[in-house]
């Protein structure tokens, strides 16, 4: 397990984010904020365990907690104010990183009932994108990623169904991990598509997002029944990484004409600071089984989990959202067999893919749009951001969401995902280090070991 960067005391680190939330200052990040005398208490609490000689891995950090996962004390909203309940105890994967020594310090924005990859359907505001004003923050989790983007805290917990960990990640330009889905509980969590949903950690480094998961991994919860526990693959395999890097076109980037290039630069620098083999891998079997997520019944899923509040509430759910939820009520059962069978059947074909590659890096998303356009045209932008990550949990697989260059003023970094089978998790977070560690953050665009590209 790695450790967690060298920090000031617990006591030190929450009075520096508070510091920088209220020097911030900008709407639509945060739902609640924790008490900052309350927060400081279990701060001191913290460090008094060390002065005990405890050894915390997560001492000296803060941690922001997307609002549809329980905080003790702080309502649940999932970003409906007339929805949940203040919650009597912390979701499990909360109280597994406070054990560790993180402090909570409040609950973030995000896109209603986790439906939505945009940051943008929210009561409580549209959430502002960290460092790209008229670009939008990614969803669902986009309060999370921001706050850790922006500097205000070291940690945040996101939700990912269809790329809600990765895509928000990738528009602001931080570290994304969404682990194999079943590896964190998520006992506690407001439910989109239960069968998928997983608990994913931002940080802006991928060490720190690694250790989050590890301390939160305590196998089996009685309390989730599609918790998981399994063995984690160990990186040492005694050979080169062999890379699947997609064959692209234009049209993959919704209209950018620069995508194409950008992710043949990043699948150049990720096959080259990995030192790995490059293998041409086709996608069209994996897009396949992400299509089933919106246009199959799998968001039957989302009715079931709160479509009995959405269709007696609708005046106070937002209306892209409410849509999407009550299309569900009316899918036939028996097309959800119908598609479970073609999902089997895309996972069985896309399988042997894994032979013979140990990771695949994709674009994290096509392109990051302006909110003026998720705004004019909501669902259509929305279906072009989840089109390399919707699959990802249909098919049991594990990703991280990584930066491959430097920002610049204009835009996010170019950004890759790797993805692997599920319990690979290990492999795809060593992958994920060495990719960060070979670019010189001080000279944009150009890799320190690769300037001869």
């Amino acid at each position: 397990m790695s450790a967690a960067p060298e920090a000031v005391t617990a006591a030190d680190a929450v009075d520096a984010a508070y510091d920088r939330i209220a020097a911030d200052g900008r709407s639509g990040i945060w739902i609640e904020l924790v008490d900052r005398g309350d927060a400081a208490a279990r701060a001191r609490q913290v460090d008094a365990r060390v002065a005990r000689g405890a050894r915390l891995p997560l001492v000296g950090t803060t941690l922001a907690v997307k609002g549809n996962i329980d905080v003790a004390g702080l309502r649940t909203t999932a970003a409906c104010p007339g929805y949940g309940a203040i919650a009597a105890e912390s979701a499990h994967v909360v109280r597994a990183l406070e054990r560790a020594g993180t402090v909570v310090v409040g609950v973030t924005n995000l896109d209603q009932f986790a439906t939505g990859l945009v940051g943008t359907r929210s009561p409580y505001g549209v959430c502002p994108n960290a460092h790209w004003p008229d670009l939008i923050s990614g969803g669902s989790s986009s309060g999370s990623a921001v706050a850790v983007a922006a500097g205000l805290v070291d940690l945040a917990l996101g939700t990912d169904t269809a790329g809600s960990g990765r895509v928000p990640a990738a528009a602001n330009g931080i570290v994304g991990l969404k682990p194999t889905r079943g590896r964190l509980s998520t006992a506690g969590l407001i439910p989109a598509c239960r069968s998928l949903d997983c608990v994913s950690v931002f940080a802006r480094e991928v060490d720190l997002a690694a250790l989050a998961v590890d301390v939160a991994t305590t196998g089996l919860d009685p309390a989730d029944p599609w918790s998981r526990a399994a063995p984690l693959r160990t990186v040492g395999s005694g050979r080169a990484w062999r890379v699947g890097v997609p064959s692209l076109v234009a049209a993959d980037f919704d209209g950018d004409p620069a995508g194409l290039d950008r992710m043949e630069r990043a699948s150049s620098i990720c096959v080259a600071a990995l030192g790995a083999g490059r293998v041409d891998v086709g996608l069209g079997d994996f897009l396949r089984a992400g299509d089933l997520l919106y246009e199959g019944t799998f968001v039957a899923e989302r009715f079931e989990a709160v479509g009995e509040f959405v269709m007696s509430h609708r005046d106070e759910v937002d209306p892209v959202v409410g849509s999407i939820i009550a299309s569900a009520a009316e899918l036939p059962a028996w097309k959800t067999f119908a598609d479970r069978t073609e999902l089997a059947r895309l996972a069985m074909r896309t399988a042997p893919v894994w032979d013979d590659i140990d990771m695949l890096v994709v674009p994290s998303v096509p392109r990051i749009p302006t909110v003026d356009e998720v705004q004019a045209d909501p669902i259509a932008v929305n279906t072009m951001l989840g089109r390399f990550t919707n699959f990802v949990n249909m098919l049991d697989l594990c990703a991280v969401t990584v930066p491959v260059e430097v920002a610049t003023p204009s835009r996010p970094p170019a950004s890759v995902t790797l993805i692997a089978p599920a319990w690979a998790d290990d492999v795809i977070v060593a992958a994920g280090r060495a990719i960060t560690a070979s670019f010189d953050r001080s000279t944009p665009g150009r890799p320190a070991s690769l300037r001869g590209l």
